[in-house]
C-alpha cells in the first residue's frame, strides 16, 4: 500500500519565458510580494535589455512592492496583464501542465527537498528542448506574436 502524506501547496513556482527559453524559480511556501520582486531581479540578472512581463492576474503582481520595484527599473521592465480568466493565452501555463503530466504523474516524493529536487532538474531537462519551448507558444497560439515582438 502506497501511503502519501505531501500537500503539492508547500511548493510554487514562477516562470517566465521567451522564445527560444524559459526561466524559473521554485520557491517553498506561497508565492508573495517578496519572491514576485526575486524572481523579476532573477530575470534581470539573465535577460539583457528591455523585458516584456505578461502577467495573470495573481494578487502579487499588483502590489505596492511588486510595483516600486518595476518603478525602479526606469523602463527596462514593461508590465501588461493578460484577461482576468485566461490560462489559455499564458505560455507558462504549458510549462506546468507538461511538468504535471509528463515528468512528475507517478512521482511520490518523501519530503519537499525531494520534490524540490525532482522538479528542478525535470525542468532544467524541459528548458534544454527547444522544440518544447516553441510548443508553449503554439498551444497558446502565439508563436508568430513571440517572434513579432523578439
Amino acid at each position: 500500500m502506497l501511503q502519501y502524506h505531501f500537500t503539492w501547496k508547500t511548493l510554487s513556482a514562477m516562470a517566465g519565458i521567451t522564445c527560444w527559453n524559459f526561466y524559473f524559480r521554485l520557491f517553498r511556501g506561497t508565492i508573495r510580494s517578496p519572491q514576485v520582486v526575486e524572481f523579476l531581479e532573477h530575470l534581470l540578472r539573465h535577460i539583457p535589455g528591455r523585458l516584456l512581463i505578461v502577467w495573470d492576474g495573481l494578487r502579487q503582481h499588483h502590489s505596492r512592492m511588486v510595483r516600486d520595484f518595476v518603478g525602479a527599473q526606469e523602463g527596462r521592465i514593461v508590465l501588461e496583464f493578460l484577461p482576468g480568466y485566461a490560462p489559455e493565452l499564458n505560455p507558462t501555463e504549458y510549462i506546468w501542465g507538461h511538468l504535471k503530466q509528463h515528468q512528475l504523474p507517478n512521482f511520490c516524493p518523501k519530503n519537499l527537498w525531494e520534490l524540490g529536487s525532482f522538479a528542478r532538474r525535470a525542468l532544467q531537462r524541459m528548458r534544454r528542448r527547444p522544440l518544447l519551448v516553441e510548443s508553449f507558444w503554439k498551444q497558446a497560439g502565439l508563436f508568430e506574436e513571440c517572434h513579432y515582438i523578439m
